[in-house]
């Protein structure tokens, strides 16, 4: 069984935010999976699915980003779950806007919503699926940049960054992270030769 996460914070007034952009690929997941968010447990939205006969626990935690982890941790011990089957998507200031990437382990980069699940997840080596939203324009808070809204004039690149998000926690739970990784970081590169 895995746990995929999408971290983002509740309530329309986010929606579309570039800090959402974890909720709107675990959306994404779900709708691929053929399944919705019924269940409502650990201060989160939860959606059941099968994926190639993996069971899969997709989440959004409602805690707001900040306390992410408070859903998070929870959700691994009830389960039993160990960080080996931790996939989290999340927002990343150190992309290059709507890049995907795929890692395990590493620091959290000021991302307070990370932060918090290391600390109640004990630990940070679980896959990471970092959506790139790139750096804020000068003079910009980063905070108020990753709570500002994607332009609409992205919409395209916007759906298919979180489609390939969404993917790549799929390819997670289906392949294994390693296996994972070597498609998911390999496109990128595919596509600039």
């Amino acid at each position: 069984m895995k746990l995929v996460v999408g971290l983002g914070n509740p309530g329309p007034e986010y929606e579309r935010t570039r800090h959402n952009v974890g909720f709107l690929a675990a959306e994404e997941l779900a709708r691929v999976l053929g399944a919705s968010f019924t269940v409502k447990k650990f201060a989160s939205e939860l959606a059941e699915a099968k994926a190639e006969g993996e069971r899969v626990w997709i989440m959004k935690p409602q805690t707001y980003m900040n306390h992410s982890g408070e859903a998070v941790g929870p959700a691994l011990r009830f389960w039993k779950l160990g960080l080996e089957d931790l996939v989290v998507i999340h927002d990343d200031l150190e992309l290059d806007p709507f890049r995907v990437m795929l890692k395990v382990g590493g620091g959290d980069s000021g991302h307070n919503g990370i932060r918090s699940v290391n600390a109640h997840a004990q630990g940070r080596e679980y896959a990471r699926v970092r959506v790139g939203v790139g750096r804020p324009p000068a003079m910009v808070d980063p905070a108020d940049y990753v709570l500002g809204r994607w332009p609409r004039a992205n919409d395209g690149e916007l759906e298919e960054a979180v489609d390939r998000a969404a993917d790549a926690a799929r390819l997670c739970c289906v392949l294994g992270v390693q296996k994972a990784m070597n498609q998911v970081n390999r496109r990128k590169a595919d596509a600039s030769t």
